[in-house]
């Protein structure tokens, strides 16, 4: 069993390779689609959704902000580029709103998925990360 500071150690390790990925895929989203990667987890979560929207309550757990930001990240997100999203009040329950995602909203979802796709790989790939990621592995079990 490993102490303490074992886990603590593996815990930071893991924590940082996930922030230098993560700051990668937020910089070549932000560069070349002017999206921030939680308005790309949006764009990806109601993209896989039925009908291709989601209840703004169901987003909010998902993308793990609060009420106001999500509301404020879809206002934003309705208005840049052309709208990406678009709102609407449930007919059954007048208190939900929704939001779906327009046809420009997926054309850039999907343009932007390639290029979140090719800086993961190519982040996965380098000698380095693949070594700290084993050493951590190994270190699990």
């Amino acid at each position: 069993m490993q102490n303490k500071n074992d886990l603590l150690d593996i815990w930071l390790s893991l924590s940082d390779i996930y922030s230098n990925v993560t700051d990668k895929l937020e910089q070549a989203l932000q560069q070349q689609y002017d999206l921030s990667l939680k308005e790309f987890y949006v764009l990806n979560f109601i993209s896989k959704s039925e009908d291709k929207e989601l209840r703004l309550q169901k987003l909010q757990e998902m993308v793990g902000l609060s009420q106001s930001a999500t509301s404020r990240l879809v206002v934003r997100m309705e208005a840049k580029n052309c709208g990406a999203l678009q709102r609407h009040i449930c007919e059954d329950d007048r208190r939900g709103i929704y939001t779906r995602i327009t046809e420009l909203g997926e054309n850039k979802f999907q343009r932007a998925l390639q290029t979140f796709n090719q800086v993961l790989q190519s982040e996965l790939q380098k000698k380095g990360l693949k070594s700290e990621f084993h050493n951590v592995i190994q270190k699990l079990l």
